[in-house]
Order: structure tokens, then C-alpha cells, then sequence
């Protein structure tokens, strides 16, 4: 049981550290979730869409926190 809190805190730790990271990849997926189930755009060009955000993102957040480090 200590085993599954320690990775329960730690996964909690890891999406609160970056909170406006967590926010955009839960933004990016309500979207595509919403164009799945509202419109007919072929499901490939969506999932496309989610990959190219998804990097989008990480690249994003990953440039953020080089300027970060660099400023200190």
C-alpha cells in the first residue's frame, strides 16, 4: 500500500509542477474531443491535430523553462 501512495504522490507532484502545462494538454484534448463528436472532420486529420499540439506543447513548455534556468 505504501508502494501504490508513494506513485499516486509522486504522479500528483509531477502534473502540479507544471500546472499551465497540465492545462494546455487538457485544453488541446477537450477540443479534439469536441471536433470528434461535433463535426465530420476525418478522425486522421484529428489525431494529427492532438499530435502536432501535444509537441507543440512540450516544445513550448520546454522552451519556458530553458529561459527560466537562463535567467538565474
Amino acid at each position: 500500500m505504501k508502494i501504490i501512495n508513494e506513485v499516486l504522490a509522486e504522479l500528483f507532484s509531477m502534473f502540479w509542477a507544471d500546472a499551465r502545462m497540465t492545462t494546455e494538454v487538457l485544453a488541446l484534448v477537450a477540443l479534439v474531443a469536441v471536433l470528434i463528436n461535433f463535426t465530420s472532420i476525418n478522425s486522421l486529420w484529428l489525431g494529427g491535430l492532438l499530435l502536432l499540439g501535444s509537441l507543440a506543447i512540450v516544445l513550448e513548455a520546454a522552451y519556458r523553462e530553458t529561459r527560466k534556468r537562463a535567467r538565474n
